[in-house]
């Protein structure tokens, strides 16, 4: 038996997190406030999840309406909000059925299963490998962290799953393994976010395409963080000119509230079935009336334009200080999912950040990530301009 008194001092919770030094309580709009009232300007948005910013009035009034009537109900049952938000996303991407969950790691779970379940049961070749890329991040569940192509995110769970292998990223020849490989399913990001807000090439993605269509394997594009309009698009995909089998969304779909979904081409969607996948809490009547909310608001509404001509300003102020400072060695990314690469530590930039009542993050140990939410202003991006540059400022100067 564990000795509590030992173990009393300790936190409740895992320690599982490395916390910031900050306690929040509150937020509205781009800013948030600590539990001693200071506003910060949150230049994370939950990491990509708050894309209409914190507590959007459209999103708490359609979940203050839904409180008042049904919480949950199993999927034994139809739930119309359900159904609205499923037509919604399809009548607006290429896909033409969706599977609800509750977060994105259960959505890549979903479409690895469907992958594989395609391939027996549909196709009827066996096929049960998923091919995945390096340096991408796909989620925390076993399956997705062994879909995920960084050894850092896998160290100490062995074994891990089997049926994955990994191609480097953006590297046209070595897509020519696809054919020896024959796998049943390929997943990628279009911008590794975690990995380091890192592009595809779109040479590269169109081969790729080519030859998943080819040799009829699905081509599964993970959306958790690029989705529901952080690169500008609805869906980073239709800035490749690709058609995927298989899209996976969550982050940015509930506007801070837990859902997540892959939407499947109909061919593809086939491999799933009464009884072959499920989920107690999926697409339950308050997640999908925030998801419905929120994706409504954004298609209604000029944010979309508005996060595009964001994203120009935010590279101009991006490329001001670049100019200014040597350690800067570039800006990648798409839309508001900007990467500012460093050639120093991008952890103390964002630690000291908090210092100027800014929050952003860091994509591996060289580069600054920064996610403000869709709603962003420009007045916005001056304030977070001045506070990074005081934040470098304060660095320089050792303090």
């Amino acid at each position: 038996m564990p000795n509590n008194n030992a173990i009393s001092q300790l936190s409740p919770v895992m320690p599982t997190y490395s916390r910031f030094p900050v306690t929040l309580v509150k937020g509205k709009g781009s800013y948030v406030w600590d539990d001693k009232g200071t506003q910060l300007l949150d230049f994370t948005s939950g990491i990509a999840t708050c894309n209409l910013g914190h507590v959007p009035e459209p999103v708490k009034a359609k979940l203050e309406e839904q409180l008042q009537n049904l919480w949950h109900c199993s999927n034994l049952y139809n739930i119309p909000n359900q159904e609205q938000l499923a037509a919604l996303l399809t009548a607006n991407s290429c896909g033409h059925q969706v599977f609800f969950c509750n977060s994105g790691a259960e959505a890549n779970e979903a479409a690895i299963k469907l992958a594989r379940r395609y391939a027996n049961k549909v196709k009827g070749n066996g096929s049960s490998e998923v091919v995945t890329f390096k340096q991408s991040f796909h989620g925390r569940t076993l399956a997705t962290l062994t879909a995920t192509g960084q050894e850092k995110i896998q160290q100490g769970f062995a074994p891990l799953m089997p049926g994955f292998s990994y191609l480097p990223y953006n590297d046209i020849e070595a897509l020519d393994e696809l054919e020896s490989k024959k796998p049943a399913g390929v997943l990628l990001e279009l911008v590794q976010g975690e990995g380091g807000v890192i592009p595809a090439d779109p040479i590269w993605v169109q081969k790729l395409a080519q030859i998943c269509e080819q040799q009829d394997i699905l081509l599964m594009v993970d959306e958790i963080q690029t989705g529901i309009g952080r690169t500008g698009t609805l869906f980073a995909y239709e800035q490749y000119s690709i058609e995927p089998d298989v899209i996976s969304i969550a982050k940015g779909l509930g506007s801070g509230f837990p859902i997540g979904a892959i939407i499947a081409k109909e061919e593809a969607a086939k491999g799933f079935e009464p009884g072959s996948h499920g989920s107690t809490f999926g697409g339950n009547p308050l997640a999908t009336s925030a998801g419905l909310a929120t994706l409504s608001h954004i298609l209604e509404s000029n944010v979309l334009t508005n996060a595009n001509e964001m994203a120009s300003y935010l590279d101009l102020q991006l490329e001001g200080l670049k100019q200014k400072y040597d350690f800067i060695k570039g800006i990648r990314g798409k839309g508001l999912l900007k990467g500012l690469v460093v050639e120093t530590d991008a952890s103390a930039i964002v630690k000291k950040a908090i210092d100027q009542n800014l929050l952003i993050l860091t994509a591996g140990p060289n580069v600054v990530r920064i996610l403000p939410p869709l709603t962003v202003t420009t007045d916005e991006i001056n304030e977070f301009t001045i506070k990074l540059e005081k934040t470098f400022q304060s660095l320089e100067k050792g303090e």
